[in-house]
């Protein structure tokens, strides 16, 4: 009698709990989830209800109230784009599901390299010269090219070399391995970093702060610098507005006014002053330097608002154009800037 006590407390354990439960369930949704298993759990759970001996209602009762709390605390969950395949098999059309797992692979493959793109470079390198050289150099290879850029320039010459040439060898990794790597990544790197806040704020801050209008940019700072002076300083560096645009190498002012249209930097440069315009005459070809004089000449007094959104345009686009490497802002061998 002891040892039947004994034997009926005993708590269910892998695959005899899953089998249990299983049977406690009932054939129909006990086949419903069935199909969301791999075969060899499959094979796993049929050989173990065919060999399984009697289980008390105790025992049954003691899994299933540890499986519901596991399932409220979220305990050992976790996802991946096959999961998903496989919740959806069978419940909606094939055709649907191809179209709704192509999304979630888009997102689950760039969303994190994407959000880690937008981080702060020196931020990143404090990341990497934690993590072996090559965590280092996968990191980089998925991130935007500019922001590896910036980043390996933070990185000690040893290091950086060493990164450079783990991403000239660096083979393709299985769709399975770059999942947990992602999602060990985002753990580490990008949940704590959430958590601490840091430089990504003052990043996220300062791209609303360049969409404002100058008035409001410059009141919003003062305040800043008058409540929290280290990050009004910070938010300084990170700005960029139409007036920043002299302090770009020529090089990087020539292919950013390449593309803008002749009008608009007519525009934008109405109201300037006389230095401030020859610098960005400077950056024009002479046939297009030729008509924009003679158009700043002769035309009519514009709006504010005209040219502010002129301005605008043409730092946005200076914005987009660094985001995508094409051209670096603060380089470092800047001309003296312009001052107002």
């Amino acid at each position: 009698m002891n040892g039947v006590a004994t034997r009926t407390s005993r708590p269910l354990q892998g695959s005899d709990r899953v089998a249990a439960l299983l049977m406690a369930m009932g054939r129909p949704v006990a086949a419903r989830l069935m199909k969301h298993f791999e075969p060899e759990e499959i094979k796993a759970i049929t050989r173990t209800i065919a060999e399984m001996r009697p289980v008390s209602t105790g025992q049954v009762e003691l899994a299933i109230e540890e499986f519901a709390t596991q399932f409220v605390a979220g305990a050992h969950i976790g996802g991946s784009p096959g999961d998903v395949e496989r919740l959806l098999d069978g419940v909606l059309p094939p055709e649907q599901i191809a179209a709704l797992m192509t999304d979630v692979l888009g997102a689950a493959n760039h969303s994190i390299w994407d959000r880690i793109s937008g981080v702060a470079e020196a931020t990143i390198a404090a990341y990497i010269l934690k993590e072996h050289p090559q965590i280092g150099a996968l990191l980089l290879s998925k991130v935007k090219p500019s922001c590896a850029a910036k980043v390996l320039g933070h990185l000690p010459e040893e290091m950086r070399n060493g990164v450079m040439r783990r991403m000239l060898v660096f083979k393709p990794i299985v769709d399975e391995t770059m999942h947990i790597i992602e999602h060990t990544i985002h753990e580490e790197f990008m949940v704590n970093l959430a958590r601490n806040s840091g430089a990504d704020t003052h990043a996220r801050i300062a791209d609303i702060i360049n969409k404002m209008e100058r008035d409001d940019m410059e009141n919003v700072l003062a305040s800043l610098a008058a409540t929290r002076p280290k990050s009004a300083e910070i938010l300084k560096g990170l700005l960029f507005t139409f007036d920043d645009i002299i302090s770009l190498p020529p090089r990087a002012r020539t292919a950013l006014f390449d593309q803008v249209p002749n009008d608009r930097t007519v525009m934008a440069l109405k109201g300037t002053s006389p230095d401030f315009r020859e610098v960005i005459l400077q950056s024009l070809g002479s046939r297009v330097r030729r008509m924009v004089e003679q158009e700043l000449g002769s035309s009519e007094p514009a709006s504010h608002r005209d040219v502010h959104e002129a301005r605008r345009a043409i730092t946005d686009l200076a914005l987009e154009m660094a985001g995508r490497g094409e051209i670096e802002l603060n380089s470092g061998n800047e001309e003296e800037a312009y001052v107002r």
